[in-house]
């Protein structure tokens, strides 16, 4: 199984991702770290990316949870993944991709990106991240938490849901967590 923290920037991507994969005793792949250098500039300068320059980062990010899921039976990604060919993209790993959307609202995204020191992304990029999110459907086996929970919370409800979607298909490999 391949889970998918997705969502906007200054969501909680990594943190979520983190804290969840040590629960499930899965590999963490953080997305950002598969960046091209060009694309890291880009972002730097406050300029949003298109479809072309996510392209090679996205498969960048499939290679590597396949190879991944190839030795472990669950590995979590942080990755914006904000459109449906994005997601459909990283289906392209051959697991089970199972999406956990965190969600929230502009004003606590932006109250976040404020105080985020350090990263490649600025808070200007907000609202192209926002414009450009397409929330995941029916059919993508996905939740969508609310990042105003603490991260605890969101890890029990991302857990519960990774459980029930699991075992709710008998033909689906059940995960084991600890």
């Amino acid at each position: 199984m391949i889970v998918v923290v997705m969502g906007v920037c200054g969501c909680g991507k990594t943190t979520i991702g983190r804290m969840l994969a040590d629960r499930l005793d899965a590999v963490f792949i953080e997305g950002d770290e598969l960046h091209p250098a060009g694309n890291k500039d880009k972002m730097a300068a406050g300029i949003p990316l298109d479809d072309k320059d996510r392209e090679p980062w996205l498969d960048a990010i499939a290679e590597r949870a396949a190879r991944a899921s190839s030795d472990v039976p669950c590995v979590v990604v942080s990755c914006s993944a904000l459109k449906r060919a994005y997601r459909d993209r990283l289906r392209d790993a051959g697991r089970d991709l199972k999406l956990v959307h965190l969600t929230g609202s502009r004003p606590l995204l932006q109250a976040r990106m404020n105080e985020r020191r350090g990263h490649f992304m600025p808070a200007g990029l907000l609202d192209s991240q926002i414009a450009t999110l397409e929330v995941p459907q029916p059919d993508e086996t996905a939740i969508n938490l609310d990042v105003a929970e603490q991260p605890d919370a969101i890890v029990e409800h991302a857990l519960a849901f990774l459980k029930h979607s699991t075992s709710s298909n008998p033909n689906k490999q059940k995960e084991t967590q600890s």
